[in-house]
């Protein structure tokens, strides 16, 4: 079974770099941020409660087919408890399958990334406020605390 490991923050913060820099550098896998490509090929930011459905199902799919897997470690750009997250955030509610979805697949470990680099805008981003960019690193972590998983502050210094 794979070691996973979810590489979460806010918009801007370096987890697709850190996701694909650690795979190569552990030689693990690294598995894309999906809702990234979606909103890049709809040419919006903007989606529905059924389109993060969607989002959030593929997600799963993915973390099913590393559980048959017999990859060794395995780094998330983003994972459910982003998508958990915008769905409150963006809908005030959150599917129960996605509630359970969080538990049946869990990560061993957390990095966190802290929104301290600057803001950078393109067609997949649209929250570069530095309130709206802390509240989210702040639900991201009380998630994580809330799951008891470990994790790890990932800091611009």
């Amino acid at each position: 079974m794979a070691f996973k490991v979810g590489i979460i923050g806010p918009e801007s913060t370096g987890k697709s770099c850190l996701a694909r820099y650690l795979a190569q550098r552990y030689k693990g896998t690294c598995v894309p941020e999906y809702a990234r490509t979606y909103v890049e090929r709809k040419g919006t930011t903007e989606v529905s409660f059924d389109e993060l459905c969607h989002i959030a199902r593929h997600q799963i799919e993915e973390m099913e087919q590393i559980a048959k897997s017999q990859e060794p470690v395995v780094f998330f750009d983003t994972e459910l408890i982003v998508t958990k997250v915008w769905f409150d955030y963006a809908f005030g509610r959150v599917p129960e399958w996605l509630e359970k979805a969080i538990k049946t697949y869990p990560m061993d470990v957390y990095l966190l990334t802290y929104p301290d680099l600057p803001w950078v805008a393109d067609s997949a981003r649209s929250n570069g406020s530095d309130a709206i960019r802390k509240e989210l690193f702040d639900r991201y972590e009380a998630e994580i605390q809330a799951l008891d998983i470990p994790y790890y502050i990932i800091k611009h210094e």
